[in-house]
């Protein structure tokens, strides 16, 4: 059943106390970054591990956030997603993991997207085939944080992946075809650079490609971003794709993603 949207506070301070309430909870989604930042993950955490029966699990899994050289919401995440694998492991429990796929929180199932990321036991096809439903979800945060969960797989199998992630790109869904374009970015946001796609940035092409005129702004802002990471190093390359790309498209989508692409470049030049 489709809820009804709400609008989120502009400020942490500004959020009403029966909504961090729920929020901490897991009984809603954030409606917006602000909540998103504010939501106390350790109390979430507690709160569905009584409310399933697993309490033994939240003193190993706090002691993994304490361990933590830099707590942020990122690694608070990342560590909450690992000590829910890890404890799926050695307890011998799967349901756990359905739980958290399929919950009303969002950061919840956040979480969930690094059992698949941290599981060893799949290969790369697996991983994408397991996380592609969560590129999908309606959720920001959810699909931010589901391709960080698999990017050091998607780099250290770089070409299998964009084998894989190029018939991603005619998916119907336009989260499903942003998902490859932004897992995939040479620099990316929140996350370690892919240096092979620095250096030769011509092997996304096939990624690329597909969506120099998509329609959702959703993915053309990726695309364009996207070059313009690639830009920063390989700048030749992207000057000659975005020509190409104006010859070959005359949509305003290319021409929107051709200025977001050259962005760096003419700033550099003073175009």
């Amino acid at each position: 059943m489709e809820e009804v949207k709400r609008k989120g506070s502009k400020s942490t301070k500004d959020i009403p106390k029966e909504i961090l309430e729920q929020l901490n909870n897991g009984q809603i989604e954030t409606a917006n970054l602000v909540e998103w930042l504010a939501v106390d993950q350790r109390l979430l955490l507690e709160n569905l591990l009584k409310q399933t029966n697993r309490t033994k699990y939240l003193k190993p899994i706090l002691a993994d956030i304490e361990n933590l050289k830099k707590q942020t919401v990122n690694t608070i995440n990342e560590a909450i997603g690992t000590g829910f694998f890890e404890q799926s492991i050695k307890n011998d429990d799967t349901e756990i993991l359905t739980i958290i796929s399929t919950h009303k929180s969002d950061l919840i199932r956040c979480w969930a997207t690094y059992t698949i990321g941290k599981n060893p036991k799949l290969n790369i096809k697996e991983m994408l085939e397991q996380i592609q439903s969560f590129s999908a979800d309606k959720h920001f945060g959810v699909r931010e944080i589901c391709w960080l969960a698999v990017r050091s797989s998607i780099a250290k199998n770089l070409t299998e992946s964009l084998n894989i992630l190029r018939n991603w790109t005619t998916n119907k869904d336009e989260n499903i075809r942003r998902f490859a374009s932004e897992a995939t970015r040479p620099r990316g946001v929140w996350c370690e650079h892919i240096e092979e796609l620095k250096q030769n940035p011509s092997l996304g092409l096939p990624i690329l490609e597909p969506m120099k005129s998509d329609k959702a702004k959703y993915v053309q802002d990726s695309v364009g971003n996207w070059l313009n990471d690639a830009s920063k190093t390989q700048p030749e390359f992207v000057i000659e794709t975005c020509r190409k790309w104006g010859k070959e498209s005359t949509t305003k989508e290319t021409a929107y993603i051709i200025k977001k692409a050259l962005r760096t470049i003419e700033k550099q030049t003073g175009q």
